[in-house]
């Protein structure tokens, strides 16, 4: 049989645009670097933490916690066969308040049938419902940003890509479900459920 030939990539050639053919108009022109001034203050923005950021924990955290909920941790709730807002309480030993936004919401409802005893849970009202402003509806990005704005929310989540972006914001406790229960990490040993 006939040997195949093998092909390979063929990289188009670009004409450099210092060449001589063409025009002058079109020609790149020489950017000439402007030398840094070394006696010159040099400005450096730096994030601000808030004063209730004392030591590693938020010290403005305190009963009745704010639990902004993400959509997989309800699922994940209903699979594990725990009560959300119960199991929160057996937790923290503290009154809380599940929240939702709209974005989480929006979420659930595009999941269709499958997922509808989780829209049914969320639309109990012991759960706070925040409006959101911003665009689109990706519902890691809005907690992410809400959260950021706000130090005062724990964010229950079983994301690990989530979990890994909030744990580079100080001050916001996740909480997360393991072993049929509910566990929280980066609050304060005295309160809480142990962390395993």
């Amino acid at each position: 049989g006939k040997q195949k030939k093998q092909k390979y990539a063929a990289m188009k050639r670009m004409i450099n645009l210092k060449d001589k053919r063409i025009k002058e108009k079109d020609r790149a022109k020489t950017q000439k670097k402007k030398k840094e001034d070394p006696s010159a203050i040099k400005e450096q923005e730096v994030a601000k933490y808030p004063s209730c950021m004392f030591f590693q924990y938020n010290t403005q955290l305190g009963p009745p916690y704010y639990i902004l909920v993400d959509t997989n941790f309800i699922n994940f709730s209903i699979k594990a066969k725990l009560d959300v807002v119960q199991s929160m309480m057996d937790c923290l030993y503290a009154k809380c308040v599940p929240c939702i936004t709209d974005c989480v919401m929006a979420e659930l409802e595009k999941l269709g049938m499958k997922y509808r005893v989780a829209l049914r849970i969320a639309k109990d009202p012991r759960f706070d419902r925040l409006p959101c402003s911003h665009k689109g509806t990706y519902a890691d990005d809005c907690l992410v940003q809400r959260v950021t704005q706000h130090k005062c929310y724990i964010v229950a989540t079983v994301d690990r890509d989530l979990k890994r972006r909030i744990r580079k914001i100080p001050g916001v406790p996740i909480m997360y479900i393991s072993d049929h229960r509910y566990n929280i990490e980066r609050m304060p040993d005295d309160y809480g459920a142990p962390r395993l």
